[in-house]
């Protein structure tokens, strides 16, 4: 009989395993020696050991589902129960236990953590909703819609919740970007009506504006164009395959007009500045008869200088103001020597003149009596008065002499 102090093989070559429960038949070995049988034996408990420990790298490392590893754990434990090892099975026992105990616990991990990751599904996915259904009221209709669908590849990365949850969520999510994308659709189909209409109107504009390219009714035309352009503005964009034609057709027959225009006043502008030299130079001529010393021979010469300035065109606008206001300001030179020389010259203006003079002359010499008839009375208040009266009418005296002699004494 041979033993070791897991199992023992009898006389008969029945092998034994020990347990804590006592002896158990492993099995009969009738092929060699009773170090054999138990070497056998030994193998097969040792080939368990590495199972197992196999089984327990596998749950500690890898994504082994609970099932698949419960499942092991079975097979292995019926091994050992069946007693066909020879080794310290309560030891494999214990493992077993063990490994269920990490099986459990990791079901448990992965369990909450399916949870937690379910929740946070749910709430990423109930953002995603809300932002759908507040993007389906935008009119940004391109950033939106880009949006939109980002927001759709988001959704699809996310894991799934439970089927009624999930179908509620994406029903919102789906309605929010069929409302966008209806919304949209109507916008860009009045938006293709409005665009249409711009084209036909602008049709119209382009029509008038090149019956007008070749007009030379320069003023009118020009303030005709720039009401042209005011419409064009107005009436919107047309769609884009015809917005560029049509405005190429437009500005066109505005630059034919307003080149032609630029082309007349350059002209003008030259023959004008022409005109001001002609005008200056008369000036001169006429601002040399100042000051008038021969009245006659100055209105004389202002004649023929203003018949030669009126056949002479006009002069660049902004220096008109000031070429004709020499012409008048020797005109009206002219004009106040003939009106000196008619008060000086008029009979009647004259006599008034003199009537006058002699009126103050006669106040001015009562007041000087009277003033040294109050002076002699003693009644110096009605003196001084009456001496404020006399200043006065000396002052007044003192200018109707002057213009006296204006007429020559």
């Amino acid at each position: 009989m041979s033993s070791d102090p897991w199992g023992r093989v009898d006389e008969t070559g029945t092998v034994y395993v020990r347990t804590a429960d006592g002896e158990q038949v492993v099995g009969s070995w009738q092929a060699g020696t009773p170090e054999e049988a138990l070497a056998y034996f030994e193998r097969k408990y040792e080939g368990l050991v590495v199972e197992i420990g196999l089984l327990e790298r596998r749950v500690k490392t890898t994504d082994l589902s609970a099932k698949d590893a419960q499942t092991a754990i079975d097979h292995l434990r019926h091994q050992v129960d069946e007693h066909h090892a020879v080794g310290d099975l309560e030891a494999l026992r214990k493992r077993l236990d063990k490994l269920v105990e990490t099986v459990e616990s990791r079901r448990e991990e992965r369990k909450a953590q399916k949870a937690k990751q379910s929740d946070e599904a749910r709430l990423a996915k109930e953002k995603l909703v809300a932002e759908a259904e507040e993007l389906a009221a935008s009119e940004q209709w391109r950033a939106a819609g880009e949006r939109l669908r980002a927001l759709v590849d988001t959704w699809k990365s996310l894991p799934r919740l439970d089927r009624k949850a999930d179908d509620e969520l994406w029903h919102r999510f789906s309605h929010a970007r069929s409302a966008f994308s209806k919304r949209r659709k109507a916008h860009f189909a009045s938006l293709d009506a409005q665009r249409e209409e711009a084209r036909k109107t602008k049709e119209k504009l382009v029509k008038e504006a090149e019956s007008l390219s070749q007009s030379t009714d320069w003023g009118a035309t020009a303030a005709r164009y720039r009401e042209l352009m005011a419409d064009w503005k107005a009436a919107g964009r047309a769609q884009r395959e015809h917005e560029d034609d049509l405005w190429n057709r437009f500005r066109g027959a505005q630059d034919i007009f307003f080149q032609a225009r630029s082309e007349t006043f350059a002209e003008r502008d030259a023959e004008q500045r022409e005109n001001l030299t002609r005008k200056e130079e008369l000036a001169i001529e006429a601002e040399k008869l100042l000051p008038v010393t021969d009245l006659k021979s100055a209105r004389a010469a202002f004649r023929s200088v203003n018949e030669r300035w009126e056949a002479i065109g006009h002069v660049p606008r902004d220096a008109r103001p000031k070429i004709e206001g020499r012409m008048h300001a020797v005109e009206r030179a002219i004009q106040e020597a003939e009106e000196a020389e008619w008060r000086r010259t008029n009979p009647e203006a004259r006599a008034r003149a003199a009537g006058l003079t002699g009126q103050l002359q006669d106040a001015v010499d009562k007041l000087e009596k009277q003033i040294e008839t109050a002076r002699a009375a003693g009644n110096t208040a009605k003196a001084d008065k009456l001496g404020r009266e006399l200043e006065g009418r000396r002052a007044l005296l003192d200018q109707a002499l002057k213009g006296l002699e204006e007429f020559g004494g």
